[in-house]
């Protein structure tokens, strides 16, 4: 798939090029649920040989413009630490400005990846964290999912329906690894929980600590590559790695 971005095809869905927007999910029930884990099992990303896919989400929104500069340089990282490992897809989802949230394709490369994402500029909005999981969970039983990485400071929503959305995906058991940069405390309270309800990992990194986030983003692409073993081969060597496996379950 080419790396330009989509629009939406719901209500949850995520645009895949830079102006496409992501819908508001709505409500699943029971049997939606049973669906969407039955087609993810049978599509068993985390099967010998299966394509490993990330989605790189980010928070966009104005004051972010910074750590969206730091990301843009450091998602190479990603690609290299799996070079060994697989090949890796990057799926890049944002949200910005008025209810904007956007996807890119599958990417390959880290040259696209890195030229779509200088396209792009930080806006004032409020956080779509919600979004963001209703694409994860979408792309998962579309495609296959190994793992989330999510970098953002803020939370402004309702933390039970993120919850529910997060519990969702950790029954197709994509974790979410989740990057904080400062010390919000109602962003940190949210964030452990969507960490902890899909099995992933919650890590904290200073302000413009760029060799802080490089880490956490080499562990993550380790695991969506490698899986559970990969993460731990990379934790005898990285910090970054050895604070995921530590907190996932």
């Amino acid at each position: 798939m080419s790396g330009e971005i989509i629009k939406p095809r719901g209500r949850d869905a995520v645009s895949a090029q830079p102006g496409d927007a992501v819908p508001q999910a709505g409500t699943s029930t029971s049997e939606d649920i049973a669906a969407f884990v039955a087609n993810a099992r049978a599509l068993s990303p985390h099967a010998p040989g299966a394509k490993g896919r990330l989605i790189f989400a980010l928070d966009a929104t104005m004051s972010r413009q910074p750590t969206w500069d730091m990301a843009c340089a450091l998602q190479a990282d990603m690609f290299r630490e799996t070079a060994a490992l697989g090949s890796l897809d990057i799926r890049l989802v944002y949200y910005r400005g008025f209810d904007e949230c956007r996807a890119t394709g599958w990417i390959s490369d880290s040259a696209r990846l890195a030229a779509l994402m200088s396209k792009i500029d930080c806006r004032g909005g409020d956080t779509q964290i919600g979004k963001v999981l209703s694409e994860a969970r979408r792309e998962a039983v579309a495609s296959g999912v190994r793992a989330v990485v999510f970098v953002g400071d803020a939370m402004e929503e309702n933390v039970d329906q993120l919850c529910a959305k997060a519990g969702e995906l950790g029954m197709l058991k994509v974790p979410v690894f989740v990057f904080q940069e400062g010390h919000d405390a109602v962003a940190e309270k949210a964030f452990r929980e969507i960490a902890r309800l899909t099995g992933g990992a919650w890590c904290r990194f200073n302000p413009g600590a760029a060799a802080q986030l490089r880490e956490l983003l080499r562990a993550a692409a380790a695991y969506a590559a490698g899986g559970r073993e990969a993460l731990l081969q990379l934790a005898k060597t990285a910090s970054g790695a050895a604070r995921l496996i530590g907190q996932m379950k």
